[in-house]
């Protein structure tokens, strides 16, 4: 892999040893997967902040990087609310050692915006070269936007941010991002259906990228939760809808193809006590309908995830849920807290968090419509 004399000096550690074990981590990246050279980046996306994930000998690492981050940068969900984490249920050994996780990344010269869904907030243009870890995030950017960004470990998105660069392989380079596999729905979705074929097309196609042919109007929001739900299930870092995402004219059609028809999901219980909405993180505009939504008090625990920087934008909307008995955090989500260990089961209205929480909150699950899950902690049975 060919590297420039700067490059060759942070390799050889002139210009520290955190930029040289970032610069390390980079290049025997690149060589593992054939890059021709580093890319610079317009910005990074650091995932695996939860201590949850991190543990103590995580914390020992990080607290020996020194530095500044050389592209903006934001870090993924953490492991609680870093304000509100008592509300949460979370014990105080486990908030000190997140904060302290969290006073790192600080130095260092991230924004502590820790969310899901950084495009509400760093938000990309087409063809930008980007370096993000969290999976809904990168399929977002890539396949939503145009952005190109490989799904990226923690520490190699670490290392991206503090070097400015990345290894140019897979999702960087055009020809990578080909559609393997063309995908019929056979009718017009509802919204809250496309998390569940996003879920039940990740199990069906595996790691092949789809070209989808979806009926009907298609929102971002649309696309988000069926992306969050693929990239979980069939690890996809993009895919192309006809006639709606940037490039999915770019490519040739695939010659395999399938028809979808039946993706129902199967709920691991029948009776949640917590409902939970947010995975990925709300929009401003999810979260206003959600507090119009609420027209009376809450008679069921419920758990709404957005980032800070969303929820300071739409305090009188948060202050309405909070009123009705609702709980707003942010900086974390249903899926990396511990605190949803505290329920034996919970509704939630996407397919992300579908997946992802049996796996690591050891909870069960019940997937229902947004309208369903408030009715639920509302209380009402229509």
């Amino acid at each position: 892999m060919y590297l420039t004399a700067e490059e060759e000096k942070i390799l050889d550690g002139e210009q520290g040893e955190t930029l040289q074990k970032s610069m390390e981590i980079l290049v025997a990246i690149g060589k593992i997967f054939d890059a021709d050279r580093l890319i610079p980046i317009k910005s990074a996306q650091v995932s695996g902040v939860s201590y949850q994930n991190i543990g103590d000998s995580g914390i020992e690492w990080f607290e020996n990087l020194k530095g500044k981050v050389r592209v903006p940068s934001l870090i993924n969900p953490a492991g609680m609310d870093l304000d509100k984490w008592k509300e949460m249920g979370i014990e105080s050994e486990f908030a000190r050692k997140q904060l302290k996780i969290i006073s790192v990344f600080r130095r260092l010269g991230f924004r502590i915006e820790c969310t899901c869904t950084p495009y509400y907030i760093l938000t990309p243009e087409k063809g930008d070269h980007i370096a993000w870890a969290e999976s809904s995030a990168v399929i977002y950017a890539n396949a939503v936007i145009g952005a190109m960004t490989n799904r990226e470990g923690g520490p190699s998105a670490l290392a991206a941010a503090m070097v400015g660069k990345t290894p140019r392989f897979g999702m960087h380079i055009k020809e990578k991002r080909a559609p393997h596999i063309r995908v019929e729905v056979n009718r017009k979705l509802k919204d809250h259906e496309f998390p569940k074929v996003g879920y039940w097309m990740g199990k069906e196609i595996e790691n092949k990228i789809p070209l989808i042919n979806f009926k009907g109007k298609v929102t971002d929001i649309n696309l988000r939760d069926f992306g969050a739900a693929l990239a979980s299930t069939g690890g996809q870092p993009i895919f192309h809808v006809e006639g709606v995402t940037p490039e999915w004219k770019d490519f040739h059609l695939p010659e395999e193809s399938i028809y979808v028809e039946d993706f129902d999901v199967e709920s691991g219980c029948s009776e949640a006590d917590l409902v939970a909405i947010g995975c990925p993180h709300l929009s401003g505009k999810e979260l206003r309908k959600i507090a119009q939504m609420v027209s009376q008090p809450l008679k069921k625990d419920m758990w709404i995830f957005t980032s800070r920087f969303i929820k300071n934008k739409n305090m009188d909307a948060v202050a309405k849920l909070e009123k009705m008995g609702a709980k707003v955090f942010t900086d974390t989500c249903m899926v990396v807290s511990p605190a949803t260990r505290n329920y034996r089961c919970i509704m939630v209205n996407s397919g992300k968090a579908f997946c992802y929480l049996p796996k690591l909150a050891s909870t069960e699950v019940i997937f229902k419509p947004l309208k369903e899950c408030i009715q639920e902690a509302l209380g009402n049975e229509d």
